[in-house]
Order: C-alpha cells, then structure tokens, then sequence
C-alpha cells in the first residue's frame, strides 16, 4: 500500500529504503543473463559487474568464492554467462546488487543457437535482403575505417589500400573491437562515420577470433545500426570462416580486412592498363573503320561516274539524241501513212459521192418537202418539184404520168 506521506508529515529516509528493500526482496530469485564487463576478487567475495548484451545497462553482482568458482569454466571478463540471482538492496548504503547464487557459462552450442534464430528473425523483417544492399563506390574520396586501437587489421586495410591507390584517404575510427563496450563503442563510430558527408564507404575490420571475441559484431543493435546507415558498410570481420551476423546485413562482405582493401580500392596498375587496353581497342576499331572507309571511298573513285563525269554527260546527250532523231523519223512515218489514209479516204468519198454522179449528166428529182422521187408513181399530176443538177437547181411542174411502154417507145 502506498504510504500515506505529506509535506507536514514526511517519512525519513531509513523508511523509504527499507521499504525499497522490501519490494525488491519480494521479486524472489531470478536467472539473469549478461556479460561480465569487470570482474575483481576480494579476500573470500567476488564482485563482478554484469552488462546487458543489447542495452547500455549494467548491474553489480556479488557471489562468494565457492560460487565463482564452482562455475566450469572459470568466468572471465567479456565471457556470456547465466548467474540465478537474488535481488538485494543495501538499506544503509541504498545500493542495489544481485547475490549470485549459481553462475554457469553460455556455452557455444547454445551461442550459436541464439545467433541462429536472432538471423532468422532480422531475415524476415528484410534486414538481409539484397535488394537493400548499396553499390560501393567505383573510387571513394574518403573511407570511414573502424577497428581495434593500433590493430593488425587496420594496418592491412590502409596499407593495402595505398599501395593499389596511393591517394587513397581514410578517416579512422578506433574502438573496442571484443568485450563489454565493444557493440556500444562501434555504434557511436559508426554513426559518426555516416554523418561525414565526406565518408563515401565505411570498412568495419577486426582480426580473426574466437566465437565469444567475435560476438559484438552479432549484436542485434550493431546489426540494425548498419542496416539504418546512408553510407554503404563493408565487413571485414575475422577469416573467410568467420560469418557473424554483420556479414549479412553489410552491402559488401570482405573475407579479411585485406580483401576489403582490395574490393573498396581499385588498383591504380591494373586500371592503366585496362585503359591502355581499352584505348588500343578503341584505336584499333578506329583506324579499322577509317580503313573500310578509304577504301569504299577509292572504290567509288574510280567508277567512271566518278573518274570521267563528262564522259557520262556525254553519253547520255548521245542516247538523247539517238532517242530525238528516232522519235522523229517514227513521226514523219506515222504523218506519211496518215496522209496517204486521207487520200485514199478523200478517193473513195469522192468516187462514191452523189455530186460526181450528177457531173455525168444524172439529175435528183425532189418533192417539195426534200423527199427523192424514185419512181413515176409518187408523183402526182400537177405536183411540183425540184431537178437538182451538179451546179443547180430546177423547178418543173409534173403533167401525166407516162407509162413504161410508153418511155421505151420513145
């Protein structure tokens, strides 16, 4: 029950921290796991500071020597272990403490067991997707470099890196590269790094190890640290059998901290000379293309089109002529046929015409309404008619008709 306080009738401090005592010694024994960040004997007490995997907190554990060492193997500093605890607090000093009553190390079956379902899990939320991964840049300006203080792997990394690219540049970050701090150290680096505009590629390198030396770099919160980064990360952790959980999430995965060098840098030997040979293949098809042209141009040269175009010029007014002088010899011929078809036309019209006819003495006998008598009979006593001649004309009034007989008599 809360207790019943106010400003006229306060509770003193010894009230307060018993009864803190109290709720905490309610919690009962509890099993606790961490990692031993410090560690220090004294006489027949153990005193251990015990730090959380994930978060930046710790807590202070107190066991006997007994427990310590009854524990297989002996604990030691940055070693996983699982310690069942009870909660105490010290009324007097107001300090809270865990009294171990068993420690037992993680082992590394069981390690490798957590990291196994801790991959499965950042793998489903899409942390290790390559669709994710960023192209490391063709030349970095500046390469973000973090590692042990004064380590084997940072020596790697730069000297390789100069000697394939002697401009290279680097911005160093040394940290804790195993124990307690090491995850919480390399988070800080790592954020400094991708806030350097400056930074196009940040390398994370560490020597090779154990599994336990190389744990930071499966903590989860380094894991989603790199997966959160702008700048495309590459992990260089251990040797090629090393595979922390880092490997996974970073855009590039380098076997060793000199193959990191080796895949960030391009080298400045073997980039001449692809030049050299990109140009002399370029100056080869080039100078191919240059040819089959000349060629195709001489070719064309000496085509008489080319060679004489007079010549040409001259044929062709030939053959124009040719075609003139033939087109009018075809049409003085057709003219001449057509002449002489109008001639004899002209003969025939003339043979077969009516006026030649009456040339010869023959006269056309007409009513009055242009109708040809053809016979005595259509005519009529007293009718008149009409004699057409080859030059003129006659009017003549018809008497009695005569009869045949009477013509042939005379």
């Amino acid at each position: 029950m809360p207790l019943d306080t106010s400003a006229d009738s306060p509770v003193p401090v010894r009230t307060v921290l018993q009864l803190v005592g109290g709720w905490i010694s309610r919690l009962g024994r509890v099993w606790v796991e961490g990692q031993i960040a410090e560690l220090a004997v004294r006489g027949g007490a153990v005193f251990l500071t015990l730090r959380d995997p994930v978060a930046a907190v710790s807590v202070r554990v107190i066991c006997s020597r007994q427990v310590f060492d009854a524990a297989e193997p002996p604990p030691a500093d940055g070693a996983r272990v699982v310690i069942l605890a009870r909660p105490d607090f010290n009324a007097n000093r107001g300090s809270f403490a865990l009294t171990a009553l068993e420690i037992r190390a993680v082992g590394v079956g069981e390690l490798l067991a957590r990291l196994d379902r801790l991959r499965r899990q950042l793998a489903s939320e899409g942390l290790f997707s390559p669709e994710r991964k960023r192209a490391i840049p063709f030349l970095p300006g500046v390469i973000g470099l973090i590692c042990g203080r004064d380590s084997a792997a940072q020596r790697d990394v730069q000297q390789n890196a100069g000697r394939r690219w002697p401009a290279v540049r680097f911005r160093v970050e040394q940290t804790a590269v195993q124990g307690p701090y090491a995850t919480e150290e390399i988070i800080d680096a790592l954020r400094r790094l991708d806030e350097d505009p400056e930074v196009d590629v940040i390398v994370i390198a560490r020597g090779g190890g154990s599994l336990e030396d190389l744990l930071p770099f499966s903590d989860e919160a380094l894991v989603r640290a790199v997966a959160a980064c702008r700048t495309p990360v590459v992990s260089a952790i251990g040797h090629e059998q090393d595979t922390p959980l880092l490997d996974y999430v970073a855009d590039l995965r380098a076997s060793t901290p000199t193959d990191a060098a080796k895949r960030v840098v391009p080298d400045v030997a073997e980039q001449a000379a692809l030049i050299t040979q990109l140009r002399d293949r370029a100056r080869r098809c080039v100078t191919g293309w240059l040819d089959r042209e000349t060629a195709w141009l001489e070719g064309i040269r000496s085509r008489p089109a080319l060679a004489d175009p007079v010549r040409e010029v001259e044929r062709q007014a030939e053959r124009v002529d040719a075609l003139l002088q033939r087109t009018r010899m075809s049409l003085t011929a057709s003219l001449a046929r057509a002449s002489d078809d109008v001639a004899h036309t002209q003969a025939r019209l003339l043979a077969l015409s009516p006026a030649s006819t009456l040339r010869r003495g023959y006269a056309i006998v007409q009513h009055r309404n242009d109708g040809v008598v053809r016979s005595a009979a259509e005519v009529k006593p007293g009718e008149t008619l009409t004699v057409r001649f080859a030059e003129d004309q006659l009017t003549v009034r018809a008497s009695d008709a005569a009869s045949a007989d009477d013509g042939d008599d005379g």
